[in-house]
């Protein structure tokens, strides 16, 4: 059986991050603004102050995707909010529960640190994530 395992992102995953968001630029058909480099998200992930966090998946040892967040805040509530700025799922590996289990380790986090909701944007061509995120119950913001 597939072994699938959540951890938060460690300095020596700077090149995998590195590498899925290009991935995911390449897949949103945006590589041509997928300039971040591993300085730079050592910078945006584990500098002072820290500006956002990462999560790698594993499947069977191997990487199988990440996601990168950060909190905001809505005043309205006085509470933090988190948002989800990109999740990428190796296209192999998709449709066995890899971004699933990411996006419950997301929203546990979010209900841990009391923020008033979770959010994340998508391209509106994007059919198949727009159909996974409609699975998990998401559902669009509108008026905004």
């Amino acid at each position: 059986m597939a072994a699938l395992s959540l951890r938060d992102a460690t300095l020596e995953d700077l090149p995998l991050v590195v590498r899925f968001v290009r991935d995911l630029a390449e897949y949103e058909k945006l590589a041509h603004v997928a300039t971040g480099t591993e300085a730079g998200f050592g910078k945006l992930l584990f500098g002072t102050p820290r500006r956002a966090e990462a999560v790698i998946a594993r499947w069977d040892g191997e990487p199988a995707g990440f996601a990168l967040w950060y909190h905001g805040v809505t005043t309205f509530a006085a509470r933090p909010t988190l948002y989800v700025e990109d999740v990428y799922v190796v296209p192999a590996l998709r449709g066995r529960g890899v971004g699933r289990a990411i996006f419950a380790d997301l929203a546990r986090r979010a209900v841990a640190q009391d923020c008033a909701r979770m959010e994340w944007s998508v391209l509106d061509w994007n059919a198949p994530s727009i159909a996974f995120y409609r699975s998990i119950g998401a559902r669009p913001h509108q008026g905004w």
